[in-house]
């Protein structure tokens, strides 16, 4: 099997992982999380799975931004297997290098590509297309106690949403402060307490 391709996002300890799509008349076969290629770019090895779930969207659903309170905070390796959507990383992580700073990335069942999205960044979706899935592998279990949201409709944090969608979100992500509110409010994780919460994952 060829190299899978890694590439270091804007977001300081994320990555995004390309592996490679054979076809032929029958579909394609891809493996999306490959051990070696993790553990170069992160320099650790077998990302630690506690749960693995996964969503179905219509075209025009807006997921998050979510992201777990730390302790005990979420690591996550995101990809889209069926049907395309726009992603968006987001530093929540006050004293980050990069606190406030935001990716996106199309994801789609044709290219497989996977994102590592370290503890206290925030993820976000719109689904572009009918039916869209996203694959979640999680370093933790899912506490509902511990999940919150930063509104990716927040004008200061300025996501690109692209227009044409006439957009679906949960009653939660509406109500969902702006990232300025939630610092404010005490509710985003601190970098340093990420890194010693993410650290321990391979210890």
């Amino acid at each position: 099997m060829s190299a899978v391709k890694v590439q270091k996002l804007g977001i300081e300890g994320a990555f995004m992982f390309t592996p490679p799509v054979y076809r032929d008349d029958r579909g394609l076969f891809t493996s999306p999380y490959q051990d070696t290629p993790f553990a170069g770019a992160r320099g650790r090895s077998l990302f630690p799975v506690k749960d693995i779930s996964h969503n179905l969207s219509a075209r025009g659903v807006l997921r998050g931004i979510h992201y777990t309170t730390t302790p005990p905070g979420r690591a996550k390796y995101v990809y889209c297997p069926y049907g395309r959507v726009r992603d968006y990383l987001v530093d929540l992580r006050v004293g980050s290098p990069t606190f406030g700073r935001w990716e996106s990335t199309e994801l789609g069942g044709d290219t497989c590509q996977a994102l590592y999205i370290p503890v206290g960044v925030g993820h976000a979706f719109l689904s572009v297309q009918d039916d869209s899935m996203v694959v979640y592998v999680m370093s933790e279990g899912y506490v509902a106690a511990n999940e919150l949201a930063v509104s990716p409709l927040d004008p200061q944090l300025g996501l690109t949403i692209p227009d044409g969608f006439d957009l679906a979100q949960s009653e939660r992500d509406k109500a969902a402060p702006t990232l300025a509110e939630a610092r404010e409010l005490g509710l985003l994780p601190e970098y340093e307490t990420c890194r010693k919460v993410e650290a321990a994952l391979w210890q």
